[in-house]
């Protein structure tokens, strides 16, 4: 058994999903896995309908859902032939409920909300893809992630329970596998032990197809891309980008770590821990090899890799008694940006100031100043730029620090990180 992962890309209108069936019939009779993330930017377009319900703008609210409705249903007048299909009773219902909604009353907890709206990209995609696998003849069946996928309350970002979650897919599907090939499910959700519907976080289908991966000893794990394979840099920022062939489970961790965005964080230690194989591979040129992420470590160091991460906010922190930074310092600190839910991308500390590098969008000087604002002062530079080189000699540095004013920079063995200006 396989795990196969299609993202937006790879189904974002009706041609992409005929693709992913040419695929699939490659491998007839094999028993696979397809985990779907929403089609195309229909994510985006649910976290919109999200704002306007919170706003209580129903004009807004009203003309996003049509939006949608029109962009899938489009899709599924492409791709099916009759028109009776239960599919489109199935579409139509969900719009439906989310139409209806917007006349309840609105959550305390937005990323309860968030969760429970912007959950049914996935849902109404792999409805889609299941249906249209079944109308060209292949063995398939639609399954729900979320009775599957077990997390904590943690909306928005949740914590998988990993025991409920093996025990919940193992017994579940081996028996729809005794009826059907491919199983279609959505990657990004998962349900909470009241039954309510919870995300994984952003780019988290990656992680989910791990998941049903390791809770059934697949045999590997197959991300379809529109790349060739796991390059060494972004070929939005650089020029003569390189395919890394094979790296290691440890070299995908550190790249993910420090901001790769070919694959997700979390994706990785699951498949690790069993030895199953991770393949990147490209849905328009199927026969290529791609990139495979496995256990040894001999390619590793081979070709450099950079990861660039833009509008940057560096953050300078000290004590109002001008006293030390110390571990009191730093324990509070750390505690009052976990209930802000920082995400630090780089860190370090002197004597009397401690520095910290975030993402601009998730981190609001002016909501930093609030927060720490009592007991420390602040300073900070935006418009920042995080370059990362694993592997880096002169020549690489020199690559991306050319014209460019460095503030600040952070060296081990085989990582490099900058922060330019």
């Amino acid at each position: 058994m396989e795990v196969f992962k299609f993202g937006g890309a790879s189904v974002k209108d009706a041609s992409s999903v005929r693709n992913v069936g040419a695929i699939l019939k490659r491998f007839l009779g094999d028993k696979l896995i397809v985990v779907v993330s929403a089609m195309a930017k229909s994510t985006n377009k649910l976290e919109e309908i999200v704002e306007a319900r919170k706003n209580q703008d129903f004009t807004l609210y009203n003309q996003f859902i049509k939006e949608l409705y029109s962009f899938h249903f489009q899709i599924m007048g492409e791709l099916f032939q009759n028109k009776d299909s239960s599919i489109y009773v199935e579409t139509e219902t969900i719009f439906k409920d989310l139409q209806d909604r917007f006349y309840q009353p609105f959550p305390e907890n937005y990323s309860f909300e968030y969760d429970q709206v912007v959950s049914l990209g996935e849902v109404i995609s792999s409805k889609i893809v299941a249906a249209y696998l079944t109308e060209i003849g292949i063995s398939s069946a639609w399954v729900d992630a979320r009775q599957l996928v077990r997390t904590d309350n943690q909306f928005q970002e949740g914590n998988l329970d990993w025991e409920k979650t093996e025990e919940l897919i193992q017994s579940k599907l081996p028996p729809v596998f005794l009826k059907k090939d491919v199983l279609v499910t959505q990657g990004f959700v998962g349900q909470t032990p009241e039954g309510f519907t919870t995300t994984l976080g952003r780019e988290g289908s990656d992680y989910s197809a791990a998941i049903f991966a390791y809770c059934l000893n697949a045999k590997k794990v197959t991300i379809w891309k529109d790349v060739p394979g796991m390059l060494n840099a972004d070929p939005k920022y650089f020029e003569d980008t390189i395919k890394l062939d094979q790296i290691s489970y440890k070299e995908a961790i550190e790249l993910s770590y420090y901001g790769a965005s070919v694959i997700h964080p979390k994706t990785i230690k699951p498949l690790q821990n069993k030895g199953i194989p991770l393949f990147i591979k490209s849905f328009i040129q199927p026969d290529e090899q791609g990139t495979v992420i496995q256990e040894s470590t001999v390619n590793d160091n081979l070709i450099p890799s950079f990861i660039v991460k833009k509008d940057q906010v560096l953050f300078s922190i000290r004590p109002v008694d001008f006293s030390f930074i110390a571990e009191e310092s730093l324990s509070d600190i750390f505690s009052k940006l976990s209930r802000y839910h920082a995400k630090i991308n780089l860190m370090q500390n002197s004597a009397l100031s401690f520095s910290l590098l975030m993402d601009r969008k998730k981190a609001d000087p002016l909501q930093i100043k609030k927060i720490l604002g009592d007991s420390y002062k602040i300073w900070y530079n935006d418009d920042l730029e995080l370059v990362t080189i694993r592997h880096y000699d002169q020549q690489t540095i020199d690559l991306v620090t050319t014209d460019k004013t460095i503030i600040l920079e952070q060296k081990t063995r085989q990582t490099i990180r900058i922060v330019l200006k």
